[in-house]
């Protein structure tokens, strides 16, 4: 029998992940088992490693133990030099096991420290698949580009926050074992930070952008240059190497099928039953109904512009669009930029265009 689940070896730099969701979620202790679970989603754990000074985390050692985690022990007795004992460790170990491992298809990473970005880069390098694991508030903006894949804790079933996630990411605080949390105090303006500050704006803000020009998009480029039809599966690892934290979930649907369908509904994209059950064709609807709409808006302000006796050019021709229609964008139709949007009219012999070399733009006008 064939087995095509991936093989996956985790390793948990758990210093930053325990205190991360203690500090950015209110979660104490750490709940391994969103973290479990996801995995086991996406495939088969044969290797479990989490690398602390353990004795600093008594609670979480017998969870751990529980849910067959190897504790890998780093006595932080040594100053400065603690931290990088863990990461160097964790690092050599991973290489190590890529080497000795050869069925183990891919790794998970336990961090929000781009410190693990180089050991990321070399795991790629021997074709493993890497998928990072870390806390929103807690994660450098380096690190999930680098991945084929990253979680954020904060967006795992079962995870429950206590308190509002944190803005800044600063150094954490010790992790006490048995103490209870102190009150917040005000952040020193001279404290060292470990890593760059996250982009809130640029990463990991799903959930506020329009989901329909970045799958629209993939398909463009998909289509491109794909020999055969694009299926649902492709494309949706296609959306993963493009944005590695892409979530369905974060949009409000419980899978990729389910987006899809809303998708359809909506004419951006159009299903057609694939070479497997459960995994469809997906590609754009016929011009009557998506970008068919969009080219007749394009006509329609074209010609009441030529009306004024001008004829319109093409730089400005987009804000008069968004004047009639305020969400209109030509990446929902699977156009990277306004110019192939306004040829493909042109293919379609929506409009007229040519280039005037006084104006140096494109002017349009209605074909007789």
């Amino acid at each position: 029998m064939i087995n095509d689940d991936e093989r996956i070896a985790l390793f948990l730099d758990y210093e930053n992940l325990a205190i991360g969701a203690r500090d950015g979620l209110g979660v104490v202790p750490f709940d391994f088992g969103p973290v479990a679970d996801a995995l086991a989603e996406r495939g088969r754990v044969v290797a479990r490693r989490a690398y602390a000074d353990w004795s600093a985390f008594d609670d979480d050692r017998r969870l751990l133990a529980r849910a067959q985690v190897e504790l890998i022990e780093i006595p932080q007795r040594l100053g400065a030099s603690r931290k990088n004992a863990a990461d160097i460790k964790m690092a050599v170990d991973a290489i190590q096991l890529a080497f000795e491992r050869g069925f183990i298809t891919t790794f998970a990473i336990g961090t929000g420290d781009s410190d693990f970005t180089p050991l990321v880069h070399k795991l790629r390098e021997l074709d493993k698949r890497v998928i990072g694991i870390g806390v929103q508030s807690s994660t450098s903006a380096l690190l999930p580009p680098a991945c084929d894949e990253f979680l954020f804790y904060d967006r795992l079933p079962g995870v429950e926050p206590t308190q509002q996630p944190r803005g800044g990411r600063r150094r954490p605080r010790p992790y006490p074992a048995a103490a209870p949390e102190p009150a917040p105090v005000a952040p020193d303006p001279a404290e060292p930070v470990e890593d760059p500050p996250r982009a809130d704006e640029a990463a990991a803000t799903t959930e506020d952008r329009d989901v329909g020009p970045l799958v629209a998009r993939t398909l463009a480029g998909l289509q491109r240059h794909a020999d055969g039809p694009v299926l649902a599966s492709r494309l949706k690892r296609a959306m993963l190497r493009k944005d590695p934290t892409f979530d369905e979930a974060d949009h409000g649907f419980r899978g990729f099928g389910e987006l899809l369908r809303h998708l359809e509904q909506q004419h951006v994209v159009a299903l057609r039953s694939g070479s497997a059950q459960g995994d469809p064709e997906v590609t754009f609807p016929e011009d009557e109904s998506a970008d068919g709409t969009a080219f007749r808006l394009l006509a329609e302000v074209v010609l009441e512009l030529q009306a004024t006796g001008s004829r319109p050019q093409l730089s400005g021709l987009k804000d008069q669009l968004r004047k009639r229609r305020p969400d209109f964008s030509e990446k929902r139709y699977g156009f990277n930029t306004f110019l192939s949007f306004a040829k493909a009219a042109r293919a379609r012999n929506v409009v007229a265009m040519d280039w005037d070399e006084d104006e140096s733009d494109y002017l349009l006008h209605i074909p007789d």
